[in-house]
């Protein structure tokens, strides 16, 4: 067998793992991307992309092209009714509706679903990396011998293995890693806590929901399961409960029974249907023991396996690789330590057990729940890469499901401040952001180029940049003052590559003194 070396190998070639893919490639590591299936996912499968997950897209790239392929954003309400055309029928919208709230982000969240949304990511990764993005590639075995990984993968249609030897493995591979497995990484949580077929099928539905466009529809009692809209047109699937009493009208192989039971819950004894595909899934709750053994990592549903009632799986998963693909980058160039690795799970773990528990109780609310789109919005982060102010130090990365409040703080995600004039490249704070670390400042002040051509002769890659220059100033004066504090107006904010805050502060007199502190967010050899 032939072979090769890479310094990062991704086994999944889903949402998160082609995720994980254009970010690595944003950073300039060398990786290689397998993915046994041979083209992309034809099931929707998931549909809800959350603003995190677009301000992240928007960072590779690929936030107009989701948008473009995704639902009107008129359309991302929830329905509600014993069937599609009950006239008592009741439509909510997010958690957060527009008008409600001040501008949190300048990617807010939309339904694109995954058979969608697979192919536009699947692009963008071949677009940055190529060849090395490999479909029709299993993952046959793996060692891992503490320095790195020696596998055995296999192109599928030849038969033809080679040994690919990589510093470091992700499994991206789903709720049944084998790279998991391979690990021997456990799984704690329920399983079996609901079963359903999943019908994907063609009706002209859209004249009916005209006047009720949803992105999901809830059957309440004596409905059954749900629709989800793929275009609110002719394009759906039918979420159908399996239990005991399914039966024989549950047959996925029996398209005129499924064509029945679709027919039933839509309310529409003669609705023309086509079944296109099925699918069948059991909602699970599960999370990893670890996120790390050794050389292998874990991300997305190989991590942690959410129930979809709240839209937050795959979003979880993408976030993941947004905060690990930055490590893999530092510690990969030889400018951070091995040991920052290990904060990927100390900041990840308690955010996908927060959600996990969110999502389970969403499972059982029979009075319904709404989508929060600004949830993930709300992740702090606490671990050795951020270095939290005094009255914050000790406590655990979390979620704050009591709704987001922008700020400033060490390990809150830097905050949307709308910048003017807008450029075609920066019309936010967070397009100030990346793609190495950045020191952002109020003004263009001399003193911090001192603090940043320090830093920057360590070899830690760090851009310079100020809310406030001669060509571009916040839309709405004074926001940064109120955001990052009266008694900090004159801080500036250490940003990491993935947009969360390191650290806080003025500029300090000693020129050692940034570069100390940035080596110890990255656990500098």
């Amino acid at each position: 067998m032939t072979e090769s070396h890479t310094s990062v190998l991704v086994v999944g070639g889903g949402p998160v793992g082609l995720a994980l893919s254009c970010l690595l490639s944003g950073h300039g590591v060398d990786h290689v991307l397998i993915e046994a299936h041979p083209a992309t996912s034809r099931h929707p499968k998931a549909r809800g992309v959350s603003a995190r997950s677009m301000e992240i897209f928007r960072r590779i790239g690929l936030e107009k092209a989701v948008r473009a392929a995704g639902l009107p954003a008129g359309q991302v309400h929830f329905y509600r009714g014993r069937d599609l055309v009950d006239p008592d029928y009741v439509r909510t919208g997010l958690a957060q509706e527009s008008g409600e709230s001040p501008e949190h982000t300048p990617s807010p969240g939309l339904i694109c679903s995954q058979d969608v949304l697979e192919p536009l990511l699947l692009d963008r990764a071949e677009e940055l990396a190529g060849s090395r993005v490999r479909l029709g590639t299993r993952l046959v075995s793996f060692t891992d011998d503490g320095l790195g990984v020696q596998a055995v993968i296999e192109e599928r249609a030849a038969g033809r293995r080679e040994y690919l030897r990589a510093d470091w493995l992700v499994g991206c591979d789903g709720a049944a890693s084998t790279v998991r497995a391979g690990a021997g990484i456990a799984m704690e949580g329920p399983t079996g806590l609901g079963r359903y077929l999943s019908i994907r099928f063609e009706a002209p539905l859209g004249h009916v929901v005209a006047d009720r466009a949803s992105a999901s529809y809830f059957l309440t009692i004596p409905g059954r399961g749900g629709f989800m809209a793929v275009d609110n047109d002719r394009q759906w699937i039918y979420q159908y409960p399996l239990g005991a009493d399914a039966g024989a009208a549950a047959d996925p192989t029996d398209h005129q029974a499924l064509a029945g039971l679709v027919r039933t819950a839509a309310g529409i004894p003669d609705l023309d249907v086509t079944v296109r595909d099925t699918m069948t899934w059991r909602m699970d709750a599960q999370l990893a023991d670890s996120y790390r053994r050794s050389r292998v990592l874990l991300a997305g549903d190989a991590a942690h396996v959410i129930p979809p009632t709240g839209g937050h799986g795959m979003n979880t998963g993408i976030g993941d690789a947004d905060n690990l693909a930055w490590k893999l980058a530092a510690v990969t160039a030889g400018y951070a330590g091995d040991a920052l690795l290990d904060t990927y799970e100390t900041e990840r773990r308690p955010v996908a057990r927060q959600i996990i528990d969110i999502s389970t109780a969403n499972a059982t609310n029979r009075a319904g729940y709404r989508i929060d789109d600004e949830l993930l919005l709300t992740a702090t982060y606490r671990s050795a890469a951020v270095i939290p102010d005094s009255e914050h130090a000790g406590h655990p990365s979390t979620l704050d499901t009591s709704g987001y409040r922008p700020g400033c703080r060490p390990g809150e995600r830097v905050p949307h401040i709308p910048l003017t004039p807008a450029s075609a490249d920066v019309t936010s704070t967070l397009d100030l952001v990346g793609p190495g670390f950045t020191l952002l400042t109020p003004d263009d002040e001399p003193q911090w180029q001192l603090q940043a051509d320090a830093v920057q002769q360590t070899g830690i890659p760090l851009t310079l940049r100020a809310v406030r220059t001669a060509a571009q100033r916040e839309a709405e004066p004074g926001q940064w003052a109120r955001l990052v504090g009266a008694d900090q107006a004159d801080a500036a904010l250490l940003v990491r590559p993935d947009g969360h805050i390191a650290w806080r502060g003025t500029c300090p007199p000693d020129l050692s003194t940034l570069p100390a502190l940035l080596r110890r967010v990255i656990a500098a050899p």
